[in-house]
């Protein structure tokens, strides 16, 4: 059974020093890592990619050019197909903005960052993850991110916080 880490909005440095020691942890345990964006640095992404044997990753709206990666990225995982999107522009509208994501992508479950708000919902059989921010960068209020495992199509997500 695939073990997923999904997290976002790291922010280091500029909202915090360090990407957590038990978060790197769940990410090196992981079978796939899924970061939704705003790494921040190159060096928060390169930590974040050293401890992950698998690492699907999309830019967010604060990530350096340096970093390249893609807008939109998918993992599929025992049946089931995962778009990955920051969900950049203003929050009027995000919802919409990762579910169409998820809908052009042919997506099972969306993952989006973005507001740093935890959010696991179902819209019409798409399920949206937001695992909030992995180093509690403001506006945050807590540390989080998900644990997913994937079996014969079913998605079982864990919120990991503080």
């Amino acid at each position: 059974m695939p073990r997923i880490a999904i997290l976002s909005d790291t922010h280091v440095p500029s909202r915090a020093t360090a990407i957590p020691d038990w978060v790197l942890d769940v990410v090196a345990d992981a079978d796939h890592v899924v970061h939704a964006g705003d790494f921040d640095s190159p060096e928060a992404y390169e930590t974040v990619q050293s401890h992950a044997t698998d690492l699907t990753a999309v830019v967010g709206n604060v990530d350096p050019q340096s970093i390249d990666l893609p807008a939109v990225a998918t993992l599929d995982v025992g049946g089931v197909r995962f778009v990955v999107t920051h969900g950049t522009g203003p929050k009027t509208g995000y919802r919409e903005r990762v579910l169409g994501a998820g809908r052009d992508h042919d997506g099972d479950v969306v993952v989006s960052g973005h507001t740093h708000e935890v959010v696991d919902q179902d819209h019409d059989g798409l399920r949206l993850l937001n695992p909030g921010s992995a180093t509690g960068a403001r506006p945050a209020t807590q540390t989080t991110m998900y644990e997913a495992t994937v079996e014969d199509g079913t998605v079982d997500v864990t919120l990991r916080t503080t």
